[in-house]
């Protein structure tokens, strides 16, 4: 029984680790202050106040055009 335990949790760290290796970091975008104009780039929302401009890009200096991958 503790055998099979055993290798019931290695096939299940085995899948887990090639589940990870798949991934692809997230697609960065332009965002605008609605306050000021001000331009940045980074992968998620800043916050209320800011307006998302252009994207997606593969750098954080938003220069490389990149695409999302919405396969799950």
């Amino acid at each position: 029984m503790r055998t099979r335990f055993i290798h019931l949790s290695l096939a299940t760290l085995l899948l887990a680790a090639t589940a990870a290796a798949d991934a692809e970091p997230a697609p960065y975008y332009q965002w605008r202050s609605t306050e000021d104009g001000t331009i940045v780039c980074a992968q998620v929302s800043l916050g209320p106040g800011w307006q998302m401009t252009r994207g997606p890009f593969q750098d954080a200096r938003c220069k490389k055009p990149g695409r999302v991958n919405n396969q799950f």
